[in-house]
């Protein structure tokens, strides 16, 4: 069901909930009670899994791409479970907005990353399967996690398109595209080979 067949007063709600749910700043939090220090004063200053490594806490860093995760995901079952897909792609859509712009920290947020791939998980898990695959197979090859989130967020609408979720291509071009303006620092540092590989500090 498209998005757009669902009256705007029932979405409404349901944008706010997936925007509040994807503002909670699961790295900031987890560094800070484990005393990792403010991630925004730590390596490349952003408030993901990724920067969460560069402490030297493994732990905390899978525990920062879990919760990230969890936030889309979350969000996408609570709308689907009461009010329907177009509510739970909206509010899976808000969750990716809320992570990468949270009221909470002055709209400077994260990447993105890890919460889209918690809503493709949600909303279509072969999506979101072929998305985790392509996001570790080019971390494999790579070892560079700005060039796995853009190849694996970008795959996205590759992978709808061959399996036919055509109810998801909208969405899946519009997280894509914000993805790819999340990560235009990145694309920089990588177009002048000096984006930095997994794990360095």
């Amino acid at each position: 069901m498209p998005l757009i067949e669902t009256s705007a007063a029932l979405l409404i709600p349901w944008a706010v909930i997936g925007y509040l749910l994807g503002s909670i700043p699961s790295g900031i939090l987890i560094a800070r009670a484990l005393g990792l220090g403010d991630l925004r004063s730590i390596g490349s200053g952003n408030i993901g899994a990724t920067n969460v490594l560069r402490t030297g806490s493994k732990g905390a860093a899978a525990a920062t791409l879990l919760l990230d995760a969890a936030k889309g995901a979350i969000a996408v079952l609570l709308a689907r479970c009461l009010a329907g897909e177009d509510a739970a792609q909206l509010a899976g859509l808000m969750a990716l907005i809320g992570h990468c712009f949270p009221v909470w920290l002055g709209f400077r947020g994260g990447k993105g990353m890890a919460t889209f791939l918690g809503l493709m998980l949600a909303l279509a898990w072969p999506i979101g399967v072929l998305c985790c695959a392509t996001w570790l197979a080019t971390a494999l090859i790579a070892r560079i996690s700005s060039l796995s989130a853009l190849v694996s967020a970008c795959s996205a609408v590759l992978w709808m398109l061959v399996l036919g979720y055509w109810q998801m291509l909208v969405l899946g071009i519009v997280t894509a595209a914000l993805i790819l303006w999340r990560h235009r620092a990145n694309i920089a540092r990588l177009r002048a080979g000096t984006e930095p590989k997994i794990g360095a500090k």
